[in-house]
């Protein structure tokens, strides 16, 4: 689902609501443990995306400013990147 790749975190499985609240809780477990500074979710083995994966990026961006640290995403899908602009919140996506 979320594999450690050096310093980030790469994620293997569709961003869909199927995984959804399986991979906010990876996230955050990963998030939680982690030193604070910049943590790096790399999605380039995404290849399915629904709006649930806005929803969960949001909510690992919440869990990280609240540990005082900074969160990137790296090689987002177009899919994604074309949600966040269909639905106007693509400037609050902490991409790379």
């Amino acid at each position: 689902m979320i594999e450690q790749s050096g310093d980030s975190l790469r994620v293997t499985v569709p961003m869909v609501i199927a995984n959804a609240g399986a991979l906010l809780e990876a996230g955050r477990s990963f998030l939680q443990a982690a030193r604070s500074g910049d943590t790096v979710f790399d999605l380039a083995a995404v290849q399915e995306v629904d709006s649930s994966a806005l929803t969960v990026v949001f909510a690992w961006l919440r869990t990280a400013r609240e540990r005082g640290a900074t969160l990137r995403i790296v090689n987002p899908p177009a899919s994604m990147t074309s949600l966040a602009s269909l639905y106007s919140v693509s400037d609050f996506l902490p991409l790379a």
